[in-house]
């Protein structure tokens, strides 16, 4: 079976400090946002979640109330503060969670066609969180006058990034579990 181009820029990649100092990029930038945006949003919210943060979806009126209780003020953070960090993140996340799966599956021989699928669900997760950001800041540039097709479109990807990124974290764990059993018997044979 021949190596795809996307499967060749994987390889060269997952070297481990690449690896490593990209997890820690994405997750400083996730810190930022957890800590820092979101609260900052959320502040204005009566403490509703926002969009980002419903892994199960919200409907029409959800997004109706929510943008109401944001009020002009909450909506302006929303869209001038934690939309541009959510901007960033969904390529840090797509590159490095994809880069630490491959890097995870090489140290067990498993970089292969089959396994390789689990390297690209932050990728699709990525691209889904890029078109739900799309969706908010159409939603919040024309709020009062939000159609319930853009509503459902931003929550079908806001559930397509909530399901990949869930099964890429169950797989990631599994395949961690591996690579402790690996390095286990690996450990025991040497000594």
């Amino acid at each position: 079976m021949s190596i795809t181009k996307e499967e060749l820029v994987v390889k060269r990649n997952i070297s481990g400090k690449k690896v490593f100092w990209l997890f820690i990029l994405t997750n400083l930038v996730y810190a930022f946002m957890l800590m820092v945006t979101i609260p900052n949003t959320m502040a204005f919210s009566n403490g509703m979640k926002l969009l980002d943060m419903m892994p199960t979806g919200y409907d029409f009126n959800y997004v109706n109330k929510l943008f109401s209780d944001l009020g002009d003020n909450g909506r302006e953070t929303y869209l001038t503060s934690q939309i541009p960090v959510d901007m960033v993140y969904p390529l840090l996340f797509g590159v490095s969670y994809c880069l630490l799966m491959a890097y995870l599956l090489k140290k067990i021989n498993k970089l292969k066609p089959f396994f390789y699928y689990l390297c690209l669900l932050p990728i699709i997760a990525g691209i889904a969180d890029y078109i739900e950001n799309m969706g908010i800041i159409t939603m919040l540039k024309t709020y009062p006058d939000i159609t319930e097709t853009t509503v459902t479109t931003t929550n079908m990807f806001s559930v397509i990034k909530s399901i990949s990124t869930s099964v890429f974290f169950f797989a990631l764990i599994v395949i961690l579990i591996l690579v402790g059993i690996s390095f286990f018997k690996k450990s025991i044979i040497t000594t």
